[in-house]
């Protein structure tokens, strides 16, 4: 499982023009699952988010959690973040997970973080996405 984790003030999805999800502050979260990816890698890594102590305290110092900020997930499912792209022009995507097994995991991975109090708002799994952000920092990490 990869994660492309943002931290933003604010940020939405659209899906045939419509907004399916948006958030303010909090995370805009570009979710990958990987063939032989588990729940037990949704829930270490939705833990990790959770908790990650990304956000200026009071001091400026990077210090807060996504739950002393009580900011919300902005989740979208993103297979082009196993892009393999050592051979050629043309990425392939051989090592992302298999559509049926990734938008179950992805689905698991929403509700997991729900499950633990987070607002958490997705965009649609399998659509075209326009995704819009505004980068707080700019603050963005990269988990597997």
């Amino acid at each position: 499982m990869r994660i492309v984790l943002q931290r933003v003030t604010s940020a939405s999805v659209k899906v045939d023009g419509e907004v399916t999800g948006s958030i303010g502050t909090g995370y805009l979260v570009l979710l990958g699952v990987g063939q032989g990816d588990t729940e037990e890698d949704c829930r270490r890594l939705a833990d990790k988010i959770i908790n990650l102590r990304i956000f200026s305290d009071e001091n400026d110092k990077i210090n807060l959690s996504l739950s002393d900020v009580d900011g919300d997930l902005l989740v979208v499912s993103q297979f082009t973040l196993y892009a393999d792209c050592r051979k050629g022009n043309r990425p392939n995507f051989i090592q992302a997970g298999k559509p049926d097994e990734a938008e179950r995991l992805y689905n698991y991975f929403t509700d997991y973080c729900r499950s633990k109090g987070k607002h958490v708002e997705t965009g649609i799994f399998g659509a075209d996405m326009k995704v819009e952000l505004v980068n707080d920092g700019p603050f963005t990490i990269v988990l597997e």
